[in-house]
Order: C-alpha cells, then sequence, then structure tokens
C-alpha cells in the first residue's frame, strides 16, 4: 500500500508573497499582483483548496501565452440606479470581480439593492470569496459565473455544453457563522477533479459518466471522455442554464459553444461573464434584529434531532470559518504534489520558493 504524505503547512502570508511575485513577473503591476494574491489566498483560508494557489501554475501559463492581459482598463458603465456592467478587458477574473463587487455595495448603499454585471473576464477562483464581499457592509451577497470550460451536458444530452456555473449566497448572522452557501451546479468541481488528477487518485462513482454510453468514468485521466453529472438530475442542469443565461448572455459574455476551455487553450480571451447582487440587510429590518433571528433558526436547525447514520447537523459557513481560523492560525496544508508544482514554477521564474519564505 502507498504510503499517504501528510500536507504540507505553509502560513498564508508566504503563499501570498509567492503568489504576488510570480504574478509581477507576468506583467502585472504590482498592487494588481497583490490584489490576485489576497484573494487567491483567501480561497485556500476558507477551504476551497482547488481555488487558490492551486490555480498558480495555469495562471501563469495563460498569461505568458497571451490569454489574459496582464495590464488591462477595467471600465464600469451604471446602467441604472442600481444596475452596471464591468468591462473586465480580459483581466485576471480576480481584479475584475473585486471591482464589480465594490460597484454593486456602492450602488446598494444608495437603491437598497444592486445587480452588477461583468464581461471580457477571466476564471476568479471560489465563488464563495465573492458573495462574502457584501457581509463586510451588513449586506446579503449572490454571486454566479459562467465556468472556464465546459464539462456538463444539458440533462439527456452528450455534449459539454454547459458549465459547473457555481452559485454562491452569502447571508449575514450575528454571534453565528455568517451563512456562506457556495455550490457547483455539478456534483463536484471540474477543480476538485483536476486535484484528483494531479494526486494520482481515482474518483468515485456518480461524479462523472462516459459521454460515449454514459457509464460510470472514475479515472481523472480520462476526464475529457466524460461528462460531470448534474446536482439533482435535470434540476442541476437547468440550474447551470439559467445562471449561464443571466452570468453570460445577458452581460454580452461567452455561454454555450462559445465558451473557450481555459484548460485547453492558453492563447484565447476567455470573455468570462459573472453577475454579483448586494442587498441592504437594513431596508427591511434594523440589522440587529435581523441577525439575531437568522441566529437563533441556525441554532434551532443545529440542535434539531438527527438521524442515527449522522453525528452532527452541519450549516453552511460554520466550516468555513473554523477552516479559516484555522489556516490563519496555523497555515494552509498544501498537498506535495502541488507544492513539487510550484517549486519547479519558482525554478523556472527565479523566485524565492514558497516554503523558503
Amino acid at each position: 500500500m502507498d504510503q499517504i504524505v501528510a500536507p504540507i503547512r505553509v502560513p498564508s502570508s508566504a503563499i501570498a508573497a509567492f503568489i504576488e511575485d510570480a504574478l509581477a513577473k507576468m506583467g502585472l503591476p504590482a498592487g494588481d499582483a497583490a490584489k490576485v494574491a489576497e484573494l487567491m489566498v483567501e480561497a485556500d483560508l476558507t477551504g476551497a483548496d482547488a481555488h487558490g494557489v492551486f490555480r498558480l501554475p495555469q495562471y501563469v501559463r495563460r498569461l505568458r501565452a497571451g490569454g489574459v492581459n496582464p495590464r488591462p482598463d477595467i471600465k464600469v458603465r451604471q446602467t441604472a440606479s442600481a444596475t452596471a456592467l464591468v468591462d473586465g478587458d480580459n483581466a485576471m477574473g480576480h481584479l475584475v470581480m473585486a471591482q464589480a463587487a465594490a460597484t454593486a455595495v456602492e450602488l446598494a448603499r444608495g437603491a437598497g439593492v444592486a445587480w452588477v454585471g461583468a464581461r471580457r473576464s477571466n476564471h476568479a477562483g471560489a465563488a464563495g470569496v465573492y458573495a462574502a464581499m457584501p457581509l463586510a457592509h451588513d449586506m446579503v451577497g449572490i454571486y454566479s459565473v459562467v465556468a472556464s470550460a465546459n464539462h456538463m451536458a444539458m440533462w439527456g444530452g452528450a455534449e459539454t455544453l454547459l458549465g459547473t456555473n457555481p452559485l454562491a449566497v452569502a447571508i449575514p448572522a450575528g454571534a453565528e457563522a455568517p451563512v456562506v452557501l457556495d455550490i457547483a451546479t455539478t456534483v463536484v468541481s471540474y477543480g476538485t477533479v483536476k486535484n484528483y488528477r494531479l494526486q494520482g487518485k481515482q474518483m468515485p462513482e456518480g461524479w462523472m459518466v462516459s459521454n460515449r454510453d454514459g457509464g460510470p468514468l472514475t479515472d481523472p485521466e480520462r476526464s475529457s471522455e466524460g461528462l460531470l453529472l448534474p446536482i439533482g438530475g435535470y434540476k442541476g442542469s437547468g440550474l447551470a442554464l439559467v445562471l449561464g443565461l443571466l452570468a453570460g448572455t445577458l452581460n454580452g459574455a461567452a455561454f454555450g459553444r462559445d465558451v473557450v476551455d481555459f484548460n485547453a487553450d492558453e492563447k484565447s480571451a476567455g470573455d468570462t461573464g459573472h453577475i454579483i447582487i448586494a442587498l441592504d440587510v437594513a431596508r427591511f429590518l434594523p440589522l440587529a434584529s435581523f441577525t439575531a433571528e437568522v441566529d437563533r433558526h441556525l441554532r434551532d436547525l443545529r440542535s434539531s434531532r438527527r438521524l442515527p447514520s449522522f453525528d452532527a447537523i452541519r450549516l453552511p459557513g460554520e466550516e468555513r470559518r473554523r477552516r479559516r481560523a484555522d489556516r490563519v492560525a496555523n497555515g494552509v496544508p498544501v498537498i506535495p504534489e502541488l507544492m513539487a508544482q510550484l517549486d519547479r514554477l519558482a525554478t523556472e521564474l527565479g523566485l524565492t520558493p514558497v516554503r523558503g519564505r
């Protein structure tokens, strides 16, 4: 039996510094490199391990190949009192969404609610990072995006015409952890499949099926032959469809056959579309009243009677907060296979390795 090697715990500051230096080498201005690094590390701290530093080698390849603009001119056009459209100029998606989220919060302060779309963007990492941004302003956040590659078919189909198009919702609480739901519309994200491939692990049945006969596909090396299964059968593919139309088509961004697979094409612009909604809680209830009620309901749900096979009732956002506190204090766990990739990248770019910082 192969020996399992434990992940290496690395201070988040060391990971952020490494990301920042790598992106600066690829031509990003210092402030932009620091912002992308901050948001990538936030994904790692909150447990979205396939969306943080894990993505850095791919981002570097796309920047080097010209698929992403390292020095964009991101523009915001307010279209009404509560709506705006962000043109990302093919920037790193993290920069586009940081601007979109800030715009949504600003508009919601005046109008109570804001819907901000983005186009000409790129992969931005973990959906929950952006949904959670309005929380700091006592607002609900809702986020979705057209995934940067298609890995799902419409229910009953055999062609990958839909992405994992996630939905993330963040709701303020009081003493309890904010409710942060971050779900792909597939059973797992494709980043998880890539993580399994990196580690040489077989996938469980129920994640992917063959695009030829619909049979189980468990070898991540053969993922190009498969379809990721939607959550809830036809309901999941329907949800991916409507989110794709709202985040992509409504913004004049790519959807369906027009989506560029950023895993296979490092040179073409992705034209990724996103949406973020901010809602000011105080327009409905005093904030303290709302968060007290949220806390009450969360405690009621957590303490409710459990089925015999469950040891606890877990609520969305609890583990995220616990994991973040642990990783801030004890470092982000990095699997050896990823660390080897980062070490090679350090050599390639002439940087101090992550573990040397």
